[in-house]
């Protein structure tokens, strides 16, 4: 086991006479000249779309933007007893609430279709015949249960299961004798020969002998549906694949696949594997961890830009390692040569700044503005809905204000309906003996905040009312000026911790904040 590790994972350099070998930056990525560049994101409709499809997908999507050529979206639908219902809808509306949608795809449609893999059956079964006519398969009459004793062995022995290729010898006569009985056989691909060299965009040249390693690999099932390593070539080849950007996980069967292709007679595409995205701590994502699909971000009110943000700088492939990256910068800065070997920990207890950073940016835009205004005015209607004493706090200005005096101190537009900002949008029930609690000087405080609303041509800002504010506790012997600013955070909000007094009032406006503060008087 241990020598065909070794032999899997340090393969040989490429021989003399494939040329002088080229170091991983010497190697042309194929944008240059020749056939315009198309790319494809493959996964398989057995799950709903989570961070690390989304991060193979974004790397295909900014690498063809990047060259402008062409992003495909293919659902790799052929294991029919593991699809999951909607994962194949969730995958494409996942890519176009990103901000990533795919130029060719089931939805779309496209020149190169059908995009759905049970529905080019055809082609799978034409590329198959045309191997079975070269010698390059045959068909397998193993029984299941033959199959099943062959791995048990190796086990027992402490050896990789594989096929022992029995039925590669088979003659025409025994093979039609037995096809006689069972019409539809599995077919399996001849390994054989010394797998090609090739040159990977990430990891360098690699060769993997795969065939004094693995046994002939099934390549069509019996139901008349390809395994993963046919469908992919053949579908590659047909939809004009230049570049194959794909997980590091598939680097070991790319020799496999290259040999199909030179059994099929077929130009193979620029290859490059992409490192894994693990946790923090150096672990595997599982799609058992509920909270790292796209539908749970987009719940909880993360924006699309901050999670392409953060699974792009715990990465490699980009000019700078930088915080706050829009798309566009990303498609200007992805170089796939800067793409390194190492695995990219995903730290997700930062993703909240993140989400804070672009939300700002949002914020910052008027056009963005205005749409974040509709959002907050459906979350406000959603979570307070008939409690609202006034309805004017949907208006537009007001929401917009909440926004623009609230931006830098909140991670989600979400927040702002938080149990702690509810004092915005719905007037709290103080009692006085609350207040009294605080300070005996509920009555003084109270007139001078009324006097310092109603002064003549009184403009509000936050320094302004900051100065006032501070000179209300003067005079009041035996009053603090926290205590003061305490006693307004609770006749204003009903709570004891939250935004400045100053920044509440602002936010509140001068008729609201009065209209409180006399409730208080009347009390």
């Amino acid at each position: 086991m241990a020598v065909l590790l070794k032999r899997l994972l340090h393969p040989r350099r490429p021989p003399e006479a494939l040329g002088r070998p080229l170091g991983r930056r010497e190697a042309s990525l194929g944008t240059h000249a020749g056939p315009a560049v198309r790319v494809r994101f493959a996964p398989s409709p057995t799950g709903f779309l989570h961070l690390g499809g989304l991060r193979t997908a974004l790397y295909n999507y900014v690498f063809a933007k990047k060259h402008g050529g062409s992003f495909i979206l293919r659902l790799e639908d052929t294991d029919q007893t593991r699809l999951v219902p909607g994962a194949a809808e969730n995958i494409e509306d996942m890519l176009e609430w990103a901000g990533i949608p795919p130029d060719e795809s089931p939805r779309r449609g496209g020149p190169a279709g059908p995009y759905l893999q049970s529905q080019r059956l055809a082609l799978y079964a034409q590329a198959t015949e045309a191997l079975l006519k070269s010698g390059a398969a045959y068909p397998c009459f193993c029984s299941p249960q033959r199959l099943e004793l062959l791995k048990r062995e190796a086990l027992r022995n402490h050896q990789t299961p594989r096929y022992d290729n029995r039925c590669r010898s088979l003659s025409e006569a025994q093979v039609a004798q037995k096809l006689a009985k069972d019409p539809q056989p599995p077919i399996r691909f001849h390994l054989e020969g010394e797998a090609p060299a090739f040159q990977d965009l990430v990891y360098g040249w690699n060769r993997h002998e795969v065939a004094s390693v693995e046994g002939d690999p099934v390549i069509l099932k019996s139901d008349g549906f390809p395994t993963y390593h046919l469908a992919c070539v053949v579908d590659d080849h047909h939809m004009g694949i230049s570049h194959v950007l794909r997980g590091s996980e598939w680097l070991v069967s790319t020799s496999k696949h290259l040999l199909l292709y030179q059994a099929l007679g077929w130009q193979p595409p620029h290859f490059a594997h992409l490192p894994l995205l693990l946790n923090r701590d150096g672990s595997k994502l599982s799609k058992r961890q509920g909270d790292i699909f796209l539908e749970h971000f987009a719940a909880a009110g993360f924006l699309p830009d901050a999670l392409l943000d953060i699974i792009t700088s715990c990465g490699s492939g980009f000019a700078e390692n930088q915080m706050g990256r829009t798309l566009p910068e990303l498609i200007s800065q992805f170089d796939l040569t800067r793409v390194t070997c190492h695995s990219a920990l995903l730290d997700l207890e930062k993703l909240p700044e993140f989400n804070r950073l672009h939300l700002r940016r949002l914020v910052s835009d008027e056009t963005q503005r205005r749409q974040l205004v509709g959002k907050l005015q459906a979350l406000v209607e959603e979570a307070f809905g008939s409690q609202l004493q006034d309805r004017n706090v949907l208006d537009a200005a007001y929401v917009e204000r909440i926004i623009l005096l609230r931006q830098g101190h909140i991670c989600h537009l979400q927040d702002l309906v938080s149990p702690v900002h509810s004092y915005l949008w719905t007037r709290p029930a103080v009692s006085r003996a609350q207040l009294g609690a605080i300070s005996e000087k509920v009555d003084i405080v109270a007139k001078r905040v009324l006097g310092l609303l109603e002064g003549p041509g009184m403009s509000l800002t936050q320094d302004m009312l900051n100065g006032e504010l501070k000179k209300l506790s003067e005079g009041l012997e035996g009053t603090k000026h926290s205590n003061v600013m305490k006693l307004l955070r609770v006749a204003l909000s009903g709570q004891l911790q939250g935004p400045p007094v100053a920044e509440m009032m602002l936010s509140l406006g001068p008729k609201e904040v009065r209209e409180r503060i006399q409730k208080v008087l009347s009390s």
